[in-house]
């Protein structure tokens, strides 16, 4: 009985004694940190959130483009673009000139797929497709208007 005894209050000690060097040893960042860095840091934190909030996106309506070759339509593509851009008064010119957005995406976009400029093994180039995108924003809508051209879908279907 006395060996049980002194089992349990060992592993006892051991137990808290383990416990209570975690719980010092492992002190979370932030209770670590100066006052002055936590300030700066929710600063920081802030100052990111405010540049990203800032930023809209505009999302234009799917495009499908054939790809043809000697033998005729071989695949579609189907891609839904949307455009980051600084504030609201671009979104809404991002809006009133999406027709010749999209029809500047169709021309350029129908040449390059067609001519396997954006085609490797027959699997599109997604950073090749986005370089076309963002020079043909710029050229439409100026430059400085659009910051990226991301790519919500791409899909791809042989025919």
């Amino acid at each position: 009985m006395k060996k049980i005894l002194s089992i349990v209050i060992a592993l006892a000690l051991l137990g808290g004694g383990g416990a209570g060097a975690y719980f010092y040893f492992m002190k979370p960042a932030e209770a670590s940190a100066v006052e002055g860095d936590k300030s700066h840091a929710k600063k920081q934190d802030s100052k990111d959130k405010a540049d990203t909030s800032k930023h809209i996106f505009v999302e234009l309506d799917p495009l499908i483009l054939p790809i043809i070759d000697e033998s005729g339509v071989t695949q579609t593509v189907s891609l839904v673009v949307a455009l980051e851009v600084a504030d609201e008064k671009a979104g809404s010119l991002i809006t009133a000139q999406a027709p010749r957005l999209k029809d500047a995406y169709i021309q350029k976009l129908y040449g390059v797929l067609n001519n396997q400029a954006a085609l490797k093994g027959g699997v599109i180039q997604v950073n090749t497709l986005k370089k076309q995108l963002n020079k043909i924003s710029n050229k439409v809508l100026g430059d400085d208007i659009v910051h990226d051209v991301l790519l919500q879908v791409v899909q791809q279907r042989p025919v």
